[in-house]
């Protein structure tokens, strides 16, 4: 039994321990108020600008719904804060001085610096830092919020009691992601201890070969990984097999010719600097949360950058295969579309920008290209116009009333399959006459459309559900020449994308070369000052 004084001390203390929290609270409640009045947006405090302003009056507009930060949470915050830097952020973005422990903030200042960080930390994590529609016009990737209702989700993330992992699920889930933020701890270890060696200048090294530099070569591998630190040692100087290995690995996850030679393409992509590569793994993280979100079960991806195309099924890689893309200045586009139908032998009517650029020059030079190519010269209402009625010599693209179209055959530059998301650049993918040129590590060769490998099995794989096209009823269709649509039995999303930096699903770390210059526009944007992600 406890003394009854001792029972009544007790009771006192509790109700003035609640009255006082009550009275602090409702007074915290007023600041906030007073804070939010006005018709400033965003309203400016403490040095900093509030981007949330109009979220921050409806979460606070009502006192006795109105959220409290508690000291765990706001250790939790700062922890979370901190840890954006190993998605490649910058945690000063989100206020992590102002909210640091011991700062002397008014409560009511640091109620809303807390949340407007939380507000800045979780759409950071889902959408990415900078606005993907200011530097790519474009862009249609979706940026909405869809059903989520930002404030509710607000005042439930500081109430929860699981706010690390809250924030955590804004992350885009998968090893695409994942594999990225661990190299990139994996490389700013890396630089702490020194960074790698760099390659001397000199004759390509060879397999079999004996030179001081295969030291080097050898040290610097180890530095990335691709030379195994548990290897037994070899002479120092020998080219040996497991450095063979080792080299072929590296030329493999940068895109080069697997040759096992370390001429001057391989020495320069083994020198590119370390701090260059955990950029580029910053720059495509960032690139990852603007695209790889609420992603399908089904989808084909292609990798711009890479010269790759993918397609998912149950979020598993079912077929992947080299492509060819856009030239730098007829740039393959980066959006995102549903791939509808198929054609079979397609006939290939030649766009405006082709016809100016390549077409009517050889035809000026030499008009049988026309026959030899399997052209025909149609009026607009596809009538057949005689090609020898035309001045050829001069004829330029602004005065050409006719419309260039290419028959079904093995020179069509369509090859024999073509796969249709209808949009406003007129890009897709499609098979091609021209197979050689996927054999060479860089192929950037096309006018914007994607060629690719292996077309007849990704269409077996889309009509998979439809018993009547199996890959050899589609290889009877493509035989008999006939010009055929066969419409999907669902629509396949389809996203094009740009990585220069990516995984693979057994996580290696790829890198590729910007081929259209638009890397250091996100490295600014990172780096730069946080607006609100939609401005």
């Amino acid at each position: 039994m406890f003394p009854r004084n001792f029972i009544e001390r007790t009771l006192i203390l509790l109700m003035l321990w609640t009255w006082s929290g009550a009275l602090w609270g409702a007074g915290v409640a007023r600041d906030v108020a007073e804070l939010l009045a006005g018709d400033e947006d965003p309203i400016h405090l403490a040095g900093e600008v509030l981007w949330s302003t109009p979220f921050l009056r409806s979460l606070y507009a009502s006192p006795e719904q109105a959220p409290r930060w508690e000291a765990s949470q706001l250790v939790t915050l700062r922890a979370a804060i901190a840890g954006a830097a190993d998605d490649g952020l910058v945690p000063a973005d989100y206020l992590l001085d102002q909210l640091a422990e011991g700062q002397d903030l008014a409560p009511a200042v640091r109620e809303l610096l807390a949340t407007e960080a939380l507000a800045r930390l979780a759409f950071t994590l889902h959408f990415g830092k900078s606005n993907p529609h200011t530097l790519d016009s474009d862009f249609n990737y979706s940026r909405s919020l869809a059903t989520t209702n930002p404030v509710a989700w607000l005042r439930t993330a500081i109430s929860s009691d699981d706010l690390a992992e809250i924030l955590a699920d804004l992350r885009p889930q998968g090893w695409y992601y994942s594999a990225l933020t661990d190299a990139l701890a994996d490389y700013r270890a890396q630089a702490a201890r020194g960074g790698w060696p760099v390659l001397s200048a000199g004759d390509t090294l060879e397999p079999g070969m004996d030179d001081q530099r295969v030291g080097e070569l050898r040290a610097r591998l180890r530095a990335s990984g691709d030379v195994s630190g548990s290897a037994p040692p070899m002479a120092a100087d020998h080219y040996d097999a497991a450095l063979l290995a080792a080299v072929e690995a590296f030329q493999r996850r940068h895109g080069l010719a697997v040759d096992g030679l370390v001429g001057p393409a391989t020495r320069e992509a083994l020198n590119v600097p370390l701090a260059t590569r955990i950029e580029q793994l910053r720059i495509n993280l960032e690139r990852i949360r603007w695209v790889f979100r609420d992603l399908a079960d089904e989808f084909v991806a292609v990798n711009i950058a890479a010269y790759q195309a993918s397609y998912f099924a149950d979020r598993e890689m079912q077929w992947h295969a080299r492509a060819i893309v856009g030239r730098p200045y007829r740039q393959t586009p980066v959006f995102k579309d549903q791939l509808t139908y198929i054609e079979l032998n397609p006939t290939w009517t030649v766009p405006p920008t082709i016809l100016r650029h390549d077409i009517l020059p050889k035809l000026r030079r030499d008009p049988g290209y026309l026959h030899e190519q399997g052209f025909r010269v149609i009026d607009p209402n596809s009538g057949p116009v005689d090609p020898a009625n035309i001045d050829w010599p001069n004829m330029t693209a602004g005065r050409f009333p006719y419309l260039l179209r290419q028959d079904p055959g093995p020179k069509n530059a369509l090859g024999r399959i073509k796969f249709m998301f209808p949009n406003a650049h007129a890009v897709y993918l499609h098979d091609t006459p021209a197979r050689t040129l996927f054999s060479q590590p860089e192929r950037d060769f096309s006018s914007g459309c994607i060629r690719i490998e292996q077309p007849l099995m990704l269409a077996t794989l889309l009509l998979r559900d439809n018993e009547r096209w199996s890959r050899a009823a589609l290889q009877t269709a493509i035989d008999s020449g006939l010009t055929r649509r066969i419409d999907l039995p669902r629509k396949v999303p389809i996203l094009l994308v740009y990585l220069t930096a990516f995984a693979d699903q057994n996580g290696t770390i790829h890198f590729r070369r910007d081929i259209y210059g638009r890397d250091p526009a996100i490295a600014a944007a990172l780096d730069g000052p946080l607006r609100w992600a939609s401005q």
